[in-house]
């Protein structure tokens, strides 16, 4: 009997958030009317995404945040560096920004009113809830710019090797960016991106040196700075693309294989501390403890009655 009841309440919670999620946020028929709609209706307002709405209302308060323009460039250089490229990249940050910083002290405010600690207390846990809101967004932008150079990084040795392929196939260098761009669009989508800006820029009219020196710019990696100069200075002076990419790619398997053996023999040393604390512990507790709950039992009675 209480398996049944169970059931029915699950089915039944279940059902009502099926409801609920296909009246107020699929919305199927106001999406049928928009595709269905006639010619005759189509200066009517289309009705507004809840998800649309809650981005307009962040990047109203994007607006509200006071900024001096050198600390917008440098935040919007830092949004480039980390994938955000859209219009509205700079305005939803700031009014992540703003929206974290008063959401959180509101609901740490509610949930002290509940406890029962001092009054500085509460009054430090809302201080602590609105800084971490508002510098909550910076943290979350610096992993992100920091994980997106590490994926740089890891596919440029692939994306080399894949242009020394297409040059020494016989195309030039821009058909090279671009076919590189095409083929790691699944395999590292990050590089992708950035070859495929480069090779937009440059249809856009942009010299080569100069489209290079903003990918290297853009992505803030030093190896791919190091490449974007090989690659200027071989356009410069004429050298064979070819061989400098060849050259470049050997440096950089190298490099990569001297990086990996110095962490290899950092591995000991880092070793060291979790080591002692978390398995030596172990060890003695396993191997002593015996002992000590032996003694423990019959060489200390043996010595009282001594």
């Amino acid at each position: 009997m209480e398996f049944l009841a169970a059931l029915f309440l699950f089915l039944g919670i279940a059902a009502l958030f099926t409801f609920a999620g296909a009246r107020y946020w699929a919305r199927p028929k106001a999406a049928i009317e928009r595709v269905t709609r006639s010619a005759a209706g189509a200066g009517a307002p289309l009705p507004i995404h809840p998800s649309l709405a809650f981005r307009d209302m962040v990047k109203r308060l994007g607006e509200v945040l006071p900024r001096s323009p050198k600390d917008v460039n440098a935040m919007e250089r830092r949004l480039v560096r980390a994938g955000y490229r859209g219009t509205g990249a700079l305005k939803t940050f700031y009014g992540a920004k703003v929206s974290l910083g008063l959401l959180l002290p509101v609901v740490m405010a509610l949930l002290a009113t509940q406890s029962n600690a001092l009054g500085a207390h509460k009054l430090l846990v809302i201080a602590v809830a609105a800084a971490a809101g508002f510098l909550g967004p910076n943290e979350f932008l610096r992993m992100k710019i920091k994980r997106r150079r590490r994926e740089i990084r890891c596919g440029l040795p692939d994306a080399l090797d894949l242009m020394v392929v297409c040059v020494e196939s016989g195309l030039g260098l821009d058909q090279a960016i671009m076919q590189t761009a095409k083929e790691l669009e699944k395999a590292h989508p990050e590089i992708s991106q950035e070859f495929g800006m480069v090779n937009l820029e440059m249809r856009a009219g942009k010299r080569r040196a100069e489209a290079l020196r903003n990918l290297a710019e853009r992505s803030a990696v030093a190896d791919l700075r190091k490449l974007v100069a090989v690659l200027v200075q071989a356009d410069r002076f004429g050298t064979g693309i070819a061989q400098t990419l060849r050259g470049h790619s050997d440096y950089m398997r190298v490099e990569t294989r001297q990086i990996a053996e110095e962490k290899a023999a950092k591995l000991g040393v880092k070793l060291v501390f979790p080591v002692f604390f978390c398995i030596l512990p172990s060890l003695f507790v396993v191997t002593v403890g015996p002992v000590v709950v032996r003694i423990s039992r019959e060489l200390l009675p043996m010595m009282r009655n001594i």
